[in-house]
């Protein structure tokens, strides 16, 4: 008997309750494709070595995400001329 695939991404019905609130965090970044092609290619390997591109992609995409939720939250924090009294 063989036993599932962890990498399966597939959800049956009754396990959407239970999502895992890292993969619901990476989702929400937009990298979710460059996440599982590391784990899919660290599954395949083996070795972290040989999957330094996929790495690489997911922490430029990763960085990338994180420079503009850091220029949104600044923007939110600054007041518009508009509203400054002069």
């Amino acid at each position: 008997m063989t036993s599932p695939s962890p990498h399966n991404r597939s959800r049956r019905s009754d396990d959407k309750d239970e999502d895992d609130p890292v993969e619901l965090m990476i989702s929400r970044t937009g990298c979710a494709e460059l996440h599982y092609a590391v784990q899919e290619c660290m599954a395949e390997r083996q070795d972290w070595r040989a999957c330094q591109s996929h790495v690489r992609a997911f922490k430029a995409c990763m960085l990338d995400h994180q420079k503009t939720r850091m220029e949104e939250l600044r923007k939110r924090r600054m007041p518009t001329a508009e509203t400054t009294p002069s």
